[in-house]
């Protein structure tokens, strides 16, 4: 195992030379330089996780190292060595990004402990990088699977308005994926790095409801020993989404109304106002431009939170992308349950496309993970699917045609009809393909008919 790397700066050939042994002894590989120019030379070549320098001397300031240093190789952790006289000047250092300093002459045992913990802060702040980029892994605009065009159109107006700070309306119908298109908008806004708060307004009794979204102060009903933070203020500075938010109480819209114009709340018991910044997501299922015209919900508010409306559409109206959602699913439910040899055949795959899925894809997560669970064998077969995927209709009347407000895709059209007729006649690409053009069979040209494997190609 390869030891930490260390350059120590100094022009005094004697402490340099001492603090060299010092690290060395301590359990470090440490290389020297007796002046800036030599050190930016050695950090190109050496790339030392931690480096020492004196403050003053000549020519390059220890401060001016820290520049360059702090330009250069910005992930490299920075310790000065001053005399006491100049500590304020080591203070204004750690100012300008130095982690800490220690004074001349310089001691054994403080040195020593000064590069531990300076060498722990960098670890942890890699950890802290390494942990963010698994949050873009899996929460960006990336883990968003699918490629249709209704989906594209919402996730390309998404991915423009998260860098804005405009208050976001998602509906969608249950298990469409309103949490985690919230989630990579905050994942791709300047907010990343602070806190995402969840509350469902349809999950909280209404009695429980304000004191969970403002919280409250201490002795303001029985039982509140300690004052508490609701989550709109656990998510200050960062976002809060609001889900099922047709779901929340008349009496409390107003309260959300007054947070997102004036950016603060009333607690529970609280005799002023607490000031917030949080950026505000909400998603419903439900109609709220119905509700506010009927009055079950209010229309100031519909309009506050309506500044960016997205419609994430349903899973039967992006049909395309079943095939790789399956796939993806798939593999994620075999690692969870640690089934690496495990198969799912892409001849399986047309029949996930011909069902309408009402419970959109988290109703498909579960089929699937239902699936890797029961499985026997390495390989997951046609047997294995539950009936209704395994039914076949009996003649094309019950061949399901959205005609969504967009417009239709007659491509999409194509590929269901040729899909049950694959599933009624058991696959058989001949009998299929005489079923669908007999009245026409003599006007096709050769190899018009198209394979089953269409379903599962990738857009």
């Amino acid at each position: 195992m390869s030891r930490t790397k260390i350059l120590v700066v100094d022009d005094d050939v004697s402490l340099r030379r001492v603090m060299q042994l010092q690290l060395e002894e301590a359990g470090y590989d440490v290389v020297t330089a007796s002046g800036a120019r030599v050190a930016m030379t050695l950090m190109a070549e050496h790339a030392p996780s931690l480096v020492i320098t004196d403050l003053k001397m000549p020519e390059v300031s220890g401060m001016e190292l820290l520049k360059m240093i702090r330009a250069g190789h910005p992930e490299t952790t920075v310790v000065m060595v001053t005399a006491f006289g100049t500590v304020q000047t080591a203070v204004e250092a750690m100012k300008a990004g130095a982690y800490d300093y220690i004074t001349k002459p310089v001691d054994y045992d403080e040195l020593v402990m000064t590069v531990n913990r300076a060498l722990d802060h960098q670890r942890l702040l890699e950890e802290v990088r390494v942990l963010r980029g698994a949050l873009d892994e899996k929460y960006g605009f990336e883990c968003i699977i699918g490629r249709s065009q209704n989906l594209m159109r919402v996730l390309e107006i998404a991915s423009r308005v998260a860098q804005r700070d405009s208050t976001i309306l998602i509906r969608g119908e249950t298990g469409t994926g309103k949490e985690l298109l919230a989630r990579a908008i905050h994942q791709s806004s300047r907010r990343k790095n602070q806190p995402f708060i969840t509350i469902n307004s349809g999950a909280i009794p209404k009695d429980l409801m304000e004191s969970e979204l403002f919280g409250y102060t201490r002795g303001s009903f029985t039982g509140a020993v300690t004052p508490k933070k609701g989550k709109v203020e656990m998510a200050h500075g960062g976002t809060l989404f609001l889900d099922e938010i047709g779901e929340m109480p008349l009496e409390l819209q107003v309260k959300l109304l007054r947070l997102i114009q004036n950016g603060e709340i009333e607690k529970v018991g609280a005799t002023g106002t607490t000031n917030v910044d949080v950026r505000i997501i909400a998603a419903t299922h439900r109609n709220l431009q119905v509700m506010a015209e009927d009055g079950s919900f209010r229309e100031d508010l519909y309009y506050r939170l309506a500044v960016v409306p997205l419609e994430l559409p349903a899973l039967r109206e992006r049909p395309d992308d079943i095939p790789e959602l399956v796939q993806f699913l798939f593999l994620k439910a075999r690692k969870k349950h640690d089934l690496p040899q495990l198969r799912l055949p892409a001849a399986l795959l047309p029949y996930f496309c011909g069902y309408r899925w009402p419970g959109n894809v988290r109703e498909l997560e579960n089929i699937v993970e239902r699936l890797v669970v029961l499985a026997v064998g390495e390989e997951i077969g046609f047997k294995d699917l539950p009936d209704f995927l395994q039914r076949q209709k009996a003649d094309l009347d019950a061949v399901h045609v959205e005609l969504p407000a967009h417009g239709i895709s007659l491509e999409s059209i194509e590929k269901e009809l040729i899909l049950k007729a694959l599933q009624k006649f058991e696959w058989n690409q001949t009998q299929a393909a005489k079923y669908l053009y007999q009245q026409a069979d003599a006007d096709l040209p050769h190899g018009k008919v198209r394979s089953a494997r269409e379903c599962g190609r990738k857009q």
